[in-house]
């Protein structure tokens, strides 16, 4: 399976940075104009809507439609990972419903003195089998601008 990883070196203490990238209002924060997120509907675990953390087994509807143009995609992500202590934290969304045949992000966060290494990792397999593993060098070209944009939004905020 394909992966793609980022990381980046926030100036802010890991107890900011994990708590902003709790919750949907981090990922609307963190996601470029141009994909014209939408957060459909978010639901904890127990089913209560809006949730101020998403904790394992949280669920979130979004929707983009990457620069305007045709239809809103919809995907549908769930938290199946949850954990931080002794200065690291990570949580892991899975896509159960979206525009890839599979995809799983996690999120790891490790204090570093008095900042955060944020560490994305994406593992995903394109849609249409054999087609889609000819065009996934073109996936990294999309993945790179957003996670850069994500990373640098985050530095901008909590840094």
């Amino acid at each position: 399976m394909p992966v793609y990883e980022r990381s980046t070196h926030v100036d802010a203490p890991l107890e900011d940075v994990w708590e902003f990238h709790s919750s949907g209002d981090g990922l609307e924060a963190l996601t470029p104009d141009w994909l014209h997120l939408r957060i459909e509907e978010a639901t904890g675990p127990d089913g209560q809507p809006d949730p101020d953390v998403l904790e394992k087994g949280a669920t979130i509807v979004s929707s983009v439609r990457p620069f305007g143009v045709g239809p809103r995609q919809r995907w549908t992500s769930v938290i199946v990972d949850r954990r931080e202590r002794d200065g690291h934290a990570l949580f892991r969304d899975e896509m159960v419903d979206g525009p890839f045949a599979s995809w799983e992000h996690t999120h790891r966060f490790s204090a570093e003195g008095e900042g955060t290494l944020v560490h994305d990792r994406v593992e995903y397999e394109l849609l249409g089998g054999p087609v889609g593993r000819v065009v996934d060098p073109f996936a990294v070209v999309g993945f790179e601008p957003m996670f850069r944009y994500r990373h640098r939004r985050t530095r901008e905020l909590l840094g």
